[in-house]
Order: C-alpha cells, then sequence, then structure tokens
C-alpha cells in the first residue's frame, strides 16, 4: 500500500538538493508537494517542539532558521520506512561506518548537520505533512 511521509533537505545539504532530490526519485519516490522555504526560529521551535528541553534544541533552530530548506511530501510504499532506510542513521558519521551509501553518510557532517529530515513513524509522518501542507497530508 502507498503511504506518504515528510521529508526535509536541511540547510546544510542545500547545496545537493538537486542531487538529493534525483536520489529520492531514483528510488521510487513520488514527490506529491514540494516548497522551498526559510525557516524562521519561531517555525523551526513549532516543528521541533516535541525536542524542547533536549541538549540539542537550540543548535538544532539555530542550524533549521540558518538558510533555506527543501520541504517534500513523498509517496511511495512504505514511505516511512523507506525513506528511513534511504537517509541512514541520524548521525552522519554512523551512517558512513555502517551504511555509507545513505543520503546521511553522502551529504551530513554530524548528529544535527544530518542533511535531511524523516518522518519517524506514519503518525508523525502525517502530523509533520500537514504542518507544512495543510489539507493535504495523508
Amino acid at each position: 500500500m502507498t503511504t506518504e511521509t515528510l521529508a526535509i533537505i536541511k540547510p546544510d545539504a542545500y547545496q545537493h538538493r538537486l542531487e538529493i532530490i534525483d536520489i529520492i526519485k531514483e528510488n521510487g519516490f513520488i514527490i506529491l508537494h514540494e516548497k522551498e522555504i526559510l525557516a524562521s526560529k519561531e517555525l523551526a521551535s513549532q516543528f521541533y517542539k516535541d525536542h524542547v528541553g533536549r541538549y540539542y534544541f537550540e543548535k538544532l533552530i539555530n542550524f533549521m532558521s540558518s538558510g533555506p530548506v527543501i520541504i517534500l511530501h513523498l509517496a511511495k510504499k512504505d514511505a516511512v520506512i523507506e525513506w528511513r532506510k534511504l537517509i541512514g542513521p541520524t548521525n552522519s558519521n554512523e551512517a558512513r561506518e555502517k551504511v555509507p551509501n545513505t543520503i546521511r553518510a553522502k551529504f551530513g557532517t554530524d548528529g544535527t548537520l544530518n542533511a535531511v529530515h524523516g518522518s519517524g513513524n506514519a503518525e508523525e509522518a502525517g502530523q509533520e505533512i500537514n504542518f507544512f501542507f495543510p489539507k493535504q497530508g495523508n
């Protein structure tokens, strides 16, 4: 069954956005909606509200509001699982060691500057899609 997920190409990978989008398409994902934004700290804080209080929160918000990002609403069979496989572990250093052909291994730097965001599960994907593309989520 085709499902949906949200992907974000983060500021550190923006310069590689066309290559990342090609990888996404080559792996069978359909891009249902796409937009480029410059996120304010307020918008980034709202989106990452579940991370409030964690040691990396301020760094994450500053980073996500530091440059343009590409927001992608993706569809594919088992979209959340398949996207998470394609991007690799959260920490890009770990990704390079364990799964070097993933997006984070190729384009990320560390655990925060990790090139892309991926929804953690189907429920989260629906919420995140609705956050950026209201009335268009699964």
